[in-house]
């Protein structure tokens, strides 16, 4: 699917994220280098709070712009995170869900 801009997009992803309107237990998360225009344009549709999740990218040797993963550093616990595709490996038990390309 291909979008005339990240702001587009943004509006677009909110129109199937209806459910979690006005929610008081949910955030929407924006991951830089792209990422924080689309969710503020989700947060803002869905009336919800944003905030920012500042990752490291796992890249793969010789592709540039190929990830297969991010890493942080965990705020509660005293180890780091690993996220890959939709699966959380790591300290603090918590279960992060993200949306990536396939």
């Amino acid at each position: 699917m291909i979008f005339r801009n990240r702001q587009e997009a943004g509006q677009r992803l909110a129109a199937h994220l209806g459910k979690y309107a006005n929610r008081l237990d949910a955030i929407v998360l924006g991951v830089p280098r792209g990422g924080v225009p689309i969710a503020f344009e989700v947060a803002r549709a869905l009336n919800l709070p944003l905030n920012v999740f500042v990752l490291r990218k796992l890249g793969v040797p010789g592709h540039e712009e190929f990830a297969f993963g991010a890493s942080r550093r965990s705020l509660r616990s005293r180890g780091p995170s690993l996220l890959v595709g939709s699966k959380s490996i790591g300290a603090g038990g918590r279960r992060w869900m993200c949306a990536g390309r396939r």
